[in-house]
């Protein structure tokens, strides 16, 4: 199982980090050792001080495919989730700031929280709301309209370098809105209005 993310598909959020507007998706990856689910708590790691959320949408892959065409790339999936990139925002400045890889950023242990799959039935995936609350207070509001690039047009893109199989996830982005987590903190996401996950940071 792989766990494929896209940096950058949301102009608002490339914005606020003083980031380029990329023309290709930005493409990193995590191990399944990041994965967090069933509303565990998430532990701050010692080894950063400035632990960011980033709300995405998560699609995940029901059969393998290679070089999929970006008008069959529906056929690929029929559920979504929401889930969290955590970012170690501290790691990630250093290590860009000397052109190194993000990994010690992006893909510790437990830096890709995911929640209830659903079905996304007769729904366009690219006409879905979601939003992040923090202690009861809305801190992401995102729209998958406002994408960069679109699910399928990623799927497409993604599976030129990557065989996907069956049980991979994509985290398609995040809107603007991260910010930093404290012990103490406890985050809900909702898609369409479902909750799909709510945990507390220790």
């Amino acid at each position: 199982m792989k766990i494929l993310c896209i940096g950058r598909n949301y102009g608002l959020h490339a914005k606020e980090l003083g980031n380029e507007i990329p023309d290709k998706p930005v493409i990193f990856s995590k191990p399944d050792t990041a994965l967090l689910k069933n509303n565990e708590d998430f532990y701050i790691p010692n080894f950063s001080n400035d632990v960011h959320y980033e709300t995405e949408l998560v699609v995940r892959i029901e059969k393998m495919g290679k070089s999929i065409e970006p008008q069959f790339a529906h056929k690929y999936y029929s559920h979504i989730s929401l889930g969290i990139d955590f970012t170690a925002r501290d790691i990630q400045n250093e290590l860009k700031s000397k052109g190194l890889p993000w990994e010690l950023a992006k893909a510790f242990d437990h830096s890709a929280v995911i929640g209830e799959f659903v079905p996304l039935e007769n729904q366009n995936i690219q006409d879905l709301h979601f939003e992040l609350l923090k202690n009861n207070q809305v801190v992401q509001s995102g729209h998958t309209a406002d994408m960069l690039f679109k699910v399928n047009d990623i799927i497409a893109f993604i599976s030129k370098y990557f065989t996907l199989k069956t049980g991979d996830l994509i985290f398609t982005g995040t809107p603007a809105g991260v910010g930093k987590v404290e012990i103490g903190d406890q985050l809900v996401g909702h898609l369409e209005g479902k909750e799909l996950f709510k945990f507390n940071i220790k």
